[in-house]
């Protein structure tokens, strides 16, 4: 049996972990071994909501055999959801922080050892970890990154309103949160918005797979049950955790933040694919429910934030059929083909087809650059259509410094559907060459995971392409070495401002030192650097240039007959004997530089 931690007579527990049970023998084993190897103080409460499945004597070995983590409570009468067990399961536990989990999910290893460091590091009342989906979808986007402390209000964690979550259970029990047992569906949503209307500080581990959602290949879990995501039952059930919340969270920004999730994700969404599984009777009642909700609870600030394909339904909530043309056209796919890529001066030159699957009306296109690290940042070039072709020609002076993603973005009805281009693309198309475009290089390229279309504006990512090369070297007064080269990048000469440093490398060591370059009309440059101050080692020559990023290094070549010859230098009590010289093979310039003591010239010079 795996290692397990609990907590000893006296000692206080970190966790209290709730699991519902009800006829899950078949998953039971996973998740209790998922929470027995977690090493944290921790008690195991699993309530027992009338299994009929041998799940009842499973539980009684785990709790004889481990009798001081695994409480078993059994219910009596007919099971019903998961929000009295889960709330049976809360009154018995004793742990610091709370956590639930289901039955037929399992926990990932170090979850809760992760969670609570990080709710002791920030009195969180609130962490969430990051869930991983089999078989069900999980939200993806609270967990981007890790967070300490999460605002409520600016941040996408109060888009997770299940509860598999860690709760500080002092502030369950001072504000009385429990779930809804009346609610067969959507009980947790009650729990965790009263929840987040009472958390001090909410954090985020997401740099760690800690809660596995698992589907049930028979499909017998209540969400997998047909009706559980009803769009009126949905619709009626929202109402009360909205209301919830509404009592907690005064009019201003934080409401609107809140509401807005509410819309997008149960109100207006009950208008894409539950909308068209309707009948035409249904669909008229579902938009007469979410017009008394847009009614009641949809404010100018939430309608500002809504999307267009948002901002259109709720325009069309007295038309059935335009709001049945717009679930069209969200739930089909976008098709695109990229058929050109090509540059014509400083333009680059973007051609494909594209359109969506069974959808029959006139649009319009154009061509969508999104920076990858900011998406505030959009430029969007209308394109020349004829039927399913597209052209559009791209300023890429219009690019900031940045990697954009290109995107098709197909406009009809006032909405648009967009989708990543080039991952599908006729066979001669191919990545056109990096071009320097005023001061910065601009890189088109093909990702590696899927082989979209992105533009590296500066060289963050994709390799900057260019040569430095030195036409000349003599030695110079003092310990200095005089060269004289030339750069390109993309094919052209750079700026003036973009030539930054001249770099030698110590190969052995990593040390660094820097000297000043001059640059010189049509890419030329000069450098004095005083190579003959070096330290004893083989050093490596590198010309920095900045194009619109991040500084490139590219190595210095040199042909063999434009590198001085080699001098000893006296410096205080030595001498050094410095050697400039092109590498074999690629000809690169790098120098050797050797101590000599007074005895070991003398040695050179007397026979």
């Amino acid at each position: 049996m795996a290692i397990t931690t609990s907590a000893k007579d006296g000692e206080t527990v970190d966790v209290s972990v709730v699991i519902p049970a009800r006829d899950c023998r078949p998953y039971l084993d996973r998740c209790l071994t998922s929470v027995l190897v977690q090493r944290v103080r921790k008690e195991i409460v699993v309530v027992d909501d009338g299994s009929t499945d041998g799940s009842a004597e499973l539980l009684d070995l785990y709790a004889a055999y481990h009798k001081a983590s695994v409480k078993v409570v059994r219910l009596s009468g007919e099971g019903g959801g998961a929000g009295r067990p889960r709330n049976v399961g809360l009154d018995h536990a004793t742990g610091r922080y709370v956590f639930f989990c289901d039955a037929d999910d399992y926990l990932g290893p170090e979850a809760l050892e992760r969670m609570v460091a990080m709710a002791d590091r920030n009195d969180s009342d609130i962490v969430l970890g990051k869930m991983v989906g089999h078989g069900r979808r999980a939200p993806v986007s609270m967990f981007a990154r890790d967070a300490e402390r999460a605002e409520l209000g600016a941040s996408a964690v109060y888009n997770s309103l299940s509860c598999f979550k860690l709760f500080r259970r002092e502030m369950l029990e001072r504000h009385r949160i429990r779930f809804a047992e009346s609610r067969l569906v959507g009980e947790d949503i009650y729990f965790t918005v009263h929840a987040y209307c009472h958390a001090g500080v909410i954090s985020v581990v997401a740099e760690h797979d800690c809660y596995h959602l698992v589907a049930r290949p028979d499909g017998s879990s209540i969400m997998q049950q047909s009706g559980s995501r009803d769009p009126l039952g949905w619709l009626a059930m929202i109402r009360g955790p909205v209301q919830l919340m509404l009592e907690h969270i005064p009019p201003g920004p934080l409401r609107d933040h809140l509401l807005l999730r509410h819309f997008r994700l149960d109100v207006l969404a009950q208008l894409g694919v539950p909308f068209l599984e309707s009948d035409p009777v249904r669909r008229k009642d579902i938009a007469q429910e979410v017009a008394a909700l847009c009614d009641e609870w949809l404010t100018p600030g939430v309608h500002a934030r809504l999307s267009r394909m948002g901002r259109q339904r709720v325009a069309s909530l007295d038309d059935v059929d335009r709001l049945g043309r717009l679930a069209d056209i969200e739930a089909a796919a976008v098709r695109r083909r990229l058929t050109a890529l090509r540059w014509e001066e400083g333009v680059l030159v973007v051609a494909g087809t594209a359109g969506l699957d069974g959808v029959h009306l006139p649009y319009a296109m154009s061509l969508v650059l999104r920076e990858r690290h900011d998406a505030g940042r959009e430029v969007v070039v209308p394109a020349a259509c004829e039927g399913e072709r597209f052209t559009a020609r791209l300023d890429v002076s219009r690019l900031g410094s940045g990697i954009w993603d290109a995107r098709i973005a197909i406009e009809l009805e006032g909405v648009m559907r967009t989708g990543r281009l080039g991952a599908d693309r006729d066979e001669d198309v191919a990545r056109p060459a990096a071009r320097l475009v005023g001061e910065a290089v601009v890189i088109p390229y093909f990702t590696k995971d899927n082989g979209n279309l992105s533009i590296d504006v500066g060289g963050h990512l994709a390799a900057v392409p260019g040569s430095v090369r030195v036409t000349r070297t003599r030695w110079a007064l003092g310990s200095r070495l005089a060269m004289d080269g030339e750069v390109t990048v993309g094919g052209s000469a750079p700026g003036a401002s973009a030539l930054r440093r001249l770099i030698w490398r110590e190969r052995r060591t990593g040390d660094e030192r820097a000297e000043r370059v001059v640059p010189l009309p049509g890419g030329g440059f000069a450098a004095r650097p005083a190579i003959g101050r070096l330290s004893p080692g083989t050093w490596d020559a590198y010309l920095e240039v900045v194009v619109g990023g991040p500084p490139a290094r590219f190595r210095v070549e040199a042909d063999a007959e434009t590198v001085a010859a080699p001098r000893r230098l006296w410096g205080g009590a030595m001498f050094r004997s410095v050697r400039p010289y092109a590498t074999p093979g690629k000809g690169r310039l790098s120098a050797v530089v050797r101590k000599l003591t007074a005895r070991t010239v003398l040695r050179r010079i007397l026979p």
